[in-house]
């Protein structure tokens, strides 16, 4: 099983395409460390946000999941370089996801975040010297940074680092409705070059992101998504009032999509109830069609043999991604 635990909606930065800034969660009402012993044994953990490095007590939620959690990333704007720095040298086993939204120009402006490339780039090139490996840089594209993907890929091929992907969404968790591509086929035939440069590479995982990326084309093209969603079943996304939710994606205005308080609960009461059955039938027919990692990569390795078959296809036969659509 995988979980997303989203530690605070307070951020330091004012993105375009999330409105989380604007309804910040009170730092005396966030779930204590405490309380994240009653999760259950993960496969991998993604902390995040808002943005995770604002909470005081970040390293003693750390060393809680790190009993929980096979694997952990944390996700980050990486503005705070030092206290960044300062936890991974006590903790070099958790992996480091730094959101960049583009070259500088596209990134600041996204983000709101004045020299927020610069911020993040260098705590990159620390964490590198640090010798951490499970480190990276991921980007959401939009109309406004699409052109700048390839190039970021290539930066982080050249440093050696994980890159990742997503595409606007809305939801109530970004707290937007009306984000959009409007240019599709231009963000379509970047996403095409990216996943032929991709395919082109000898790294097994960029082979599977460059399938997880054709999902996103789809996504932009409005179509169904390429593999069912295992949310409320394979993975689980823990809100910061301790609210544990099937994911981010299905909107609390259309339905109660809370499965129960780990607060107040064993996760175990939580997870087995009749309230989460209820809501696992509502998944089924979630027309939403999200294509975020947090959902897809859970169904890819689930469903391993379709990502693998699109691989051999288009790996050794074919790189134009845009023929199959």
């Amino acid at each position: 099983m995988e979980a997303a635990i989203i530690t605070t909606y307070r951020c330091n930065a004012q993105c375009q395409m999330c409105n989380i800034w604007k309804f910040p969660s009170d730092v005396k009402e966030e779930i204590k460390p405490e309380v994240l012993a009653k999760l259950p044994n993960l496969s991998f953990c993604n902390i995040t946000g808002g943005e995770p490095f604002l909470r005081d007590d970040l390293e003693e939620i750390i060393i809680i999941l790190k009993k929980k959690a096979k694997r952990i990333v944390i996700s980050t704007n990486g503005y705070f370089s030092e206290k960044i720095i300062g936890i991974v040298k006590k903790h070099k086993d958790i992996g480091i996801r730094i959101s960049i939204e583009g070259l500088p120009a596209a990134n600041d402006e996204l983000r709101g975040l004045k020299d927020g490339f610069d911020h993040g780039l260098r705590t990159l090139l620390e964490l590198k010297c640090l010798g951490i490996k499970d480190i990276g840089l991921g980007i959401t594209v939009s109309d406004r940074n699409a052109q700048d993907m390839i190039e970021l890929f290539r930066l982080a091929q050249a440093m050696n680092l994980e890159f990742a992907t997503a595409v606007v969404h809305n939801s109530y968790y970004f707290h937007k409705y009306n984000n959009r591509v409007t240019q599709r086929e231009s963000v379509i035939a970047c996403f095409n070059e990216l996943i032929k440069e991709m395919l082109k590479t000898k790294s097994l995982k960029n082979w599977f992101r460059a399938y997880f990326n054709y999902g996103l084309i789809q996504y932009v093209k409005g179509r169904k998504r390429l593999l069912p969603c295992g949310a409320g079943t394979d993975m689980f996304f823990l809100d910061p009032w301790g609210e544990i939710r099937p994911c981010n994606g299905m909107d609390s205005d259309a339905q109660d999509s809370s499965l129960g308080n780990l607060t107040e609960k064993t996760f175990k009461e939580i997870w087995h109830s009749q309230k989460a059955m209820n809501i696992r039938e509502k998944i089924a027919e979630c027309p939403k069609n999200c294509w975020m990692i947090g959902s897809a990569s859970p169904a890819m390795k689930k469903n391993i043999f379709k990502p693998l078959i699109w691989i051999i296809t288009h790996k050794f036969f074919t790189r134009d991604v845009i023929k199959d659509l």
